[in-house]
Parts: C-alpha cells; structure tokens; sequence
C-alpha cells in the first residue's frame, strides 16, 4: 500500500502538559503521513546506510515530541524522584553539564542510552524512533538541513570550522568548546529547537545499514529488535557541517563504558 507524500508545513500544535512526575512540559504535535527519509537530492555527502538519492518513502503514525532537548534541570528532577540514574558530571569531565556552573538550561549530556530511556519512561515516554527523529527534524524539507544545503554557526550550535567564540584558537561549540543553553537558535518549521546541533541525541533504534529502506520502508519503525550499537542523530556542538546532515546516521554503543558521551543528549515522544 502506498501512502501520499505529506509535506508538513503547518502551524505546530503545542501542547502544554502537567505531568505525575510534577513538571510542565512543551510538547509538539507530529501529524501522521509519509515523507522522504535518508539520503537528500543532490546531498555528495550520503553514506550508503543512508538509502537511495532522493530518500526513500517512509510512514510515520501522529506523535509528540519535547520541543527542546531534556535539560540539567530537567534531569535533576528526575534525580531528585530517585526514578533516574546519575549519569557523568564536571567533576568528572569538564565536557559534562551536570553540576556544571551556569548550565542549568543547558542539555544533559554525558549520558547513556539506558539512562536516557528511563527518564523517557518516568515521564510517561520513550526515545524516538529513528524514522520519528529524522521527520521532526526535517519539518517538512528535502534539503541537507531543514534551513537549505549549508549550515554554519548561525543556523546551529558546531563546529563549523571559522566561528570564534571565548575560547581562543577553538571553533567546537561556536568557539564556546562546550554545549550552549537551549534554543539559541530558531526554531525549526515544527517549532522545534536544537533538533540539529547542540547536543546529538539518542533514539530507540538499534543500528541496521540498511534499516531505512528494508524495514523502515516497510511500516516496521521500532526494528532491528536487536544489535550492537544505538542511533545518535542530528549532530553536535563538536562536530562538524556533514554531521549535522538530517540523513546522517551516527552509532554509539548504548553504554559510554570508562569514555564520556560529552556530545550527546536527547529528547522525548510519547504517542499521545
């Protein structure tokens, strides 16, 4: 059965919410429909997980999503319940958010991916699916980023190889070598901030090469059941333009072992 390609341009429903867990969260309404994921036209950046040139055809059913990326704040909470585990903070790595001078509203980070799928859960949630993430985030484009082909420092929170900032000789992070405070820049057409950039964030999916077009294609959005390695998308604040792609696939083993995940983040979809 095919679906009509549905581009979503449209004014987001923002749902205000107050949870069991004592907090109001923002949430954003994606409507149901198919759109083209992986591999953008005329993008010479694709990887072969990514699927054809053009993208290829997916559905996705209605969900929510968290308009910004969860918070330090966010996370303490969570903490505070004794629902969350503790993930690495400054003592351990500068890199890291929690306890952090300052970075209150700054994403969590450092943080695993079971961490991050329990917080989902105690919010009444879970990580998204790789295919949900990646139709958020190109809010109804077909380009390399939802803004056009190119992206610098004024679209997103990287290391886009010029932008100085406070830290002298350093462009990751903008030249700050650190995550900045949540949307510090606009929205995408969604309403959604830092859906590229600023912090990667976790999905549910294990990773699969060919998962877009064999099972994603075919309405099986929560496969592989199993694997080795998790999806990180939207890139970070230290990495570079071709990370930040809305194609691009990155992998990371679900747990940071003895490292430090100073580059990933997440947010949350629940389906209703």
């Amino acid at each position: 059965m095919s679906h009509k390609i549905v581009l979503s341009f449209f004014m987001p429903v923002v749902v205000l919410l107050f949870s069991a867990s004592g907090f109001s969260a923002e949430r954003i309404s994606i409507p149901k429909g198919t759109f083209l994921m992986g591999c953008s036209i005329n993008d010479p950046a694709c990887d072969v997980d990514e699927g054809k040139i053009g993208g290829t055809s997916v559905f996705v059913p209605k969900f929510y999503i968290d308009k910004y990326e969860v918070s330090v704040a966010d996370y303490k909470k969570c903490l505070k319940s004794e629902n969350c585990q503790r993930p690495k903070d400054f003592k351990r790595n500068k890199y890291c958010n929690l306890d952090a001078p300052q970075r209150e509203n700054h994403p969590i980070n450092c943080i695993d991916w079971q961490d991050a799928k329990q917080y989902c859960a105690w919010k009444g949630g879970r990580l998204p699916y790789e295919a949900e993430w990646e139709k958020a985030a190109r809010a109804g484009s077909e380009s390399r980023y939802p803004w056009g082909n190119n992206v610098s420092c004024k679209n997103a929170i990287l290391d886009d190889g010029k932008t100085t900032g406070s830290v002298k000789g350093e462009h990751d992070g903008c030249g700050e070598d650190r995550t900045w405070a949540r949307g510090k820049r606009k929205a995408n057409k969604f309403g959604l901030y830092d859906m590229h950039g600023n912090a990667g964030e976790w999905t549910e999916n294990w990773y699969a090469k060919d998962a877009i077009t064999k099972l994603y294609a075919k309405g099986k959005l929560a496969l592989p059941a199993e694997g080795v390695r998790k999806l990180v998308r939207g890139g970070s604040w230290d990495e570079n333009r071709e990370n930040l792609r809305s194609s691009f696939r990155n992998v990371k083993l679900p747990d940071s072992g003895q490292g430090v995940y100073g580059s990933i983040g997440f947010r949350c979809v629940y389906d209703k």
